[in-house]
């Protein structure tokens, strides 16, 4: 789990480094490691006590297999929304890539807009399959686990919205709305 985020980081430094921009599959499947979220989800998973089966048949836990497309759903959904906000960030200079990026280089004849779209469909996308993972995951022990996994994805939008002071303002209303 550690080693194949590691990798994560080396295979994207290599890209920055060779200047390589790689099709927008590997890109993805790549940034769905570098996220993190794997490693977050996995280590909640057995904190909370939910890692003791390893039979796909024993009713009573649920195991890592169960949670695969889950991480997945929340790791793409992450790394998409954080491709939307550094392609809109002017700090950025086009050298760290994005989804986006590569996808244009994949698409030939597709404009900026289209290419943002074609990203807000596609975690459009992953919600519906999110919902449907955690609407299958029916094991009592898993409510904990699926509520956090839940909330992990919901956090996404808040941390990338910033705006062109770096500032959070939706995540600033929140916590307004909180306190009164």
């Amino acid at each position: 789990m550690w080693a194949s985020l590691c990798d994560a980081f080396l295979t994207e430094a290599r890209w920055f480094a060779t200047g390589e921009l790689p099709t927008a599959q590997e890109y993805l499947q790549n940034g769905k490691v570098s996220t993190g979220v794997h490693v977050v989800l996995i280590h909640l998973f057995f904190l909370l006590g939910l890692g003791g089966g390893t039979d796909d048949d024993d009713d009573d836990e649920i195991n890592l297999n169960h949670i695969s497309k889950l991480t997945s759903s929340i790791a793409t959904i992450l790394r998409l929304w954080d491709d939307l906000g550094s392609s809109k960030d002017e700090q950025q200079d086009g050298q760290d890539g994005s989804y986006i990026t590569c996808y244009m280089k994949d698409e030939q004849n597709v404009s900026a807009e289209q290419a943002r779209q074609h990203v807000v469909d596609m975690i459009s996308n992953e919600w519906r399959n999110l919902n449907q993972e955690c609407f299958c995951l029916n094991h009592l022990s898993a409510a904990c686990f699926k509520r956090s996994s839940l909330n992990l994805a919901r956090m996404v939008p808040l941390m990338y919205t910033y705006d062109q002071n770096q500032r959070l303002p939706l995540l600033e209303e929140y916590m307004r709305s909180t306190l009164c």
